[in-house]
């Protein structure tokens, strides 16, 4: 089975926890997946099944989606509920001064990663220093907050819901953390559902429970996505019969000879290569006036 099959993560699960479920389930050896969710997270986790693998490499950077829960006044060693309570404050927050701190954390800021994360320093990830009792600087990363709003915030229990849609690398516990810090207290985060990612979105998704059903069906083939859909972010060209041929060889194409021959494209534009069917052969990229083979992506059953 090849294809994309997009997974409502269950809280409790790690993904690979899911990674190994659906391998039974769809009886396919051959998966994975295209971003760790934690496993109190839930939600949006594309798998990708069999040769769609071959696609991990070449993943556009796309933003993500989430609804986080929060609390505020607290602190753990993890950043979220499931750690152990090293600080507590009586500060409290009204939802106007909340609103207030809002606006700092949208847009292109700097972020701190947390000691109990999958980045690595000198050679070791920062969860096994954690797990360790060690704590090591760590060099604050660029990350963008495109959007971050308030949906809900209890000022008696100072627990909130926010939604916040940003790039790659943004760790939402530690901005639920930082946020407390920028009221002068503390913050964790106690529940996160990723409702966006790689382009797919929950409407896209079925729970174990769901796909199992539909396997026990002989009927879940019916929710893989082709391995196209990944990559709708770069634009695609259609090419003649006999390009075709040559691109699915390996051969790279002569960009003046294609429908792309009067656009300015620089070295390292990316384009989804069509047969004259409207068949994804691959992912071409330009390269000294050629488009080149970037990847192949055969339809199951092909030799490649």
């Amino acid at each position: 089975m090849t294809g994309i099959l997009i997974m409502d993560k269950p809280a409790g699960f790690t993904s690979f926890d899911v990674v190994a479920v659906m391998r039974g389930v769809c009886r396919e050896r051959k998966i994975g997946h295209t971003g760790t969710l934690d496993p109190m997270a839930t939600g949006v986790l594309p798998l990708l099944l069999g040769t769609a693998t071959r696609a991990l490499p070449f993943l556009p950077d796309t933003d993500k989606e989430y609804e986080a829960g929060f609390r505020l006044g607290l602190a753990t060693d993890t950043q979220d509920s499931t750690g152990k309570t090293i600080a507590e404050s009586s500060v409290r927050a009204s939802r106007a001064q909340l609103e207030s701190v809002l606006p700092r954390f949208r847009g292109d800021i700097l972020q701190t990663p947390p000691m109990y994360s999958a980045v690595s320093v000198n050679g070791q990830r920062l969860y096994d220093l954690a797990r360790r009792g060690i704590e090591v600087e760590r060099k604050k990363r660029p990350i963008t907050i495109f959007r971050l709003e308030l949906l809900e915030f209890d000022e008696a229990t100072q627990s909130g819901r926010l939604s916040v849609s940003c790039s790659k690398g943004t760790y939402i516990r530690t901005l639920c953390a930082d946020i407390g810090e920028a009221l002068g207290t503390y913050g964790v985060m106690t529940s996160l559902r990723r409702t966006r990612a790689a382009g797919y979105s929950l409407s896209d998704a079925v729970t174990l429970e769901q796909a199992k059903a539909l396997a026990a069906e002989g009927r879940i083939a019916e929710r893989v996505l082709p391995v196209e859909s990944l990559f709708t972010s770069y634009p695609a060209v259609t090419v003649s019969a006999a390009q075709a041929v040559r691109f699915s060889n390996g051969g790279a194409l002569d960009l003046s000879r294609t429908s792309l021959r009067s656009a300015q494209l620089s070295d390292g534009s990316r384009f989804r290569v069509l047969s004259p069917e409207n068949v994804f052969l691959g992912l071409g990229e330009v390269r000294d006036k050629n488009l080149a083979v970037l990847r192949l992506f055969p339809r199951e059953g092909g030799t490649k």
